[in-house]
């Protein structure tokens, strides 16, 4: 049900790191914990893929300064200067100093920001361990310096598995969980030697419900009333009426709006109007007030000219399916581009970010100068979804139902047919006169020449 979910994929990430600086240098050599494979992947790895190894890694053939950055080894021995880091000791540590601006100022493109020069340190400080290999599971994240492995990386990530079903866990406390889900959340608490919170008050449920689903605090009335109702299927019947209120769909449309970036102009400098973007807004808010199911959505979204059943509203007299198609229209746009064909080329790029991020949970965006640096999808991949778009040109389109578009359709087609008989009887007695006319304008020519 779309009112429950506006996104495909949701990411939770839980991490934790308690290192002690300076106990580093008593472990033995290889011995990393969890903790701070986990502290590398997450942070460590990740910042000198992005700020480090363009310069700095076997991608290059000479590393400049003889430097390279994309292992342990190169960071001991180091390049020109010497070694890059001394493990335990982040003051003595060249690299350290350099992203600190001593003598020079490391990246070149602009100072860390303040996080990221505290994770390096820590990560100095507690004896930069550097795992041999990648592990995979800590967010399934790649090592971006490795060759790009399309097949290697849809085995490692779980986003690309199959969808499996699994048992609920057993709980110690049967009453708690009301759903299978309930219980995957209630024994991750035990393991976790948690409780759950206690029930919320009446005032407390109805206000978070409001908020919720209509984006509006409840009135004091609607309090009142549920405060007092005893019966069994009340906290049902304000769900009921909440997701039955025009407001439900006024409220859920904003977030996906907030995915395809709704504007109702272009932006840069000159800001003009987008022509009737307040049409797709319109379309959303009926959209989810009526329940339209998410696959259905997606294909008036990415195909809703093309359905050869499109979705009719029959009160209205709109033709739903092709309206879903202006999102194309709310892309990236310049007020007076120098370049109209690389104006073009964005447009495009944009599509291919927003519809990616929207549908699939993916910046397949990133794949348009080379392969994806860390999920499984090649430049390939994208220039395949880009030519798909790029064809794509803007217009506007009437959006009325089919039936209402024909309304006038035979009278038009019998009126073109009188209008063409009518002005070949025009021409034919035209082509009569004609030859007279030209005989009687040569004789007045030839007299006044005389």
């Amino acid at each position: 049900m779309i009112s429950r979910t506006c996104s495909l994929f949701t990411f939770l990430v839980l991490a934790s790191v308690a290192i002690a600086g300076g106990q580093s240098n008593s472990r033995p050599e290889g011995a990393i914990t969890t903790e701070q494979t986990e502290f590398f992947e997450v942070e460590i790895r990740p910042l000198l893929a992005d700020n480090c190894f363009q310069c700095h890694s076997s991608r290059i053939e000479t590393p400049f300064g003889g430097l390279r950055l994309d292992s342990r080894e190169g960071l001991l021995t180091g390049g020109d200067s010497g070694p890059a880091i001394v493990p335990g000791d982040p003051f003595n540590s060249s690299l350290v100093q350099r992203i600190q601006g001593r003598p020079v100022l490391m990246p070149p493109t602009g100072a860390l920001d303040p996080p990221a020069v505290a994770s390096l340190i820590e990560w100095v400080e507690m004896g930069a361990p550097w795992p041999e290999r990648l592990v995979e599971s800590v967010n399934g994240t790649p090592d971006p310096s490795e060759p790009f492995d399309l097949e290697k990386r849809r085995r490692a990530h779980w986003a690309w598995q199959p969808v499996e079903f699994s048992e609920p866990p057993a709980v110690r406390n049967d009453a708690w969980p009301r759903e299978a889900v309930d219980r995957f959340i209630f024994a991750a608490l035990e393991e976790a030697g948690l409780e759950p919170a206690s029930p919320a008050d009446r005032h407390t449920l109805i206000r978070r419900l409001s908020f919720d689903l209509l984006g509006l605090p409840p009135t004091l009335a609607e309090v009142a009333q549920f405060v007092s109702d005893t019966a069994p299927t009340a906290y049902a019947d304000v769900v009921d009426r909440y997701l039955a209120s025009p407001r439900f769909g006024e409220r859920w449309a904003r977030h996906w709006m907030d995915l395809f970036r709704y504007s109702e102009s272009h932006g840069s400098e000159g800001d003009p109007d987008i022509p009737f973007a307040w049409r797709y807004r319109d379309y959303l808010i009926r959209a989810f007030n009526s329940d339209v199911p998410y696959d259905q959505l997606i294909r008036e979204h990415l195909a809703g000219d093309l359905l050869p059943t499109p979705r009719l509203n029959l009160e209205d007299r709109l033709n739903e399916s092709i309206i879903g198609t202006a999102h194309f229209r709310l892309v990236e746009h310049g007020y007076q581009p120098v370049d109209p064909w690389e104006d073009r080329v964005k447009w495009a790029d944009n599509q291919v970010d927003v519809v990616s991020k929207a549908f699939l949970g993916l910046t397949v965006s990133c794949a348009r100068c080379h392969d994806h640096k860390f999920d499984a999808i090649s430049q390939k991949d994208y220039y395949s979804t880009f030519g798909t778009l790029y064809g794509a040109r803007p217009t506007q389109r009437a959006i009325d139902d089919p039936a209402l578009l024909d309304t006038n359709r035979q009278a038009l087609a019998t009126l073109k047919v009188e209008i063409r008989n009518r002005l070949a009887d025009a021409w034919l007695e035209s082509a009569d006169t004609v030859p007279a006319r030209l005989l009687e304008r040569l004789e007045s020519t030839e007299a006044v020449d005389e």
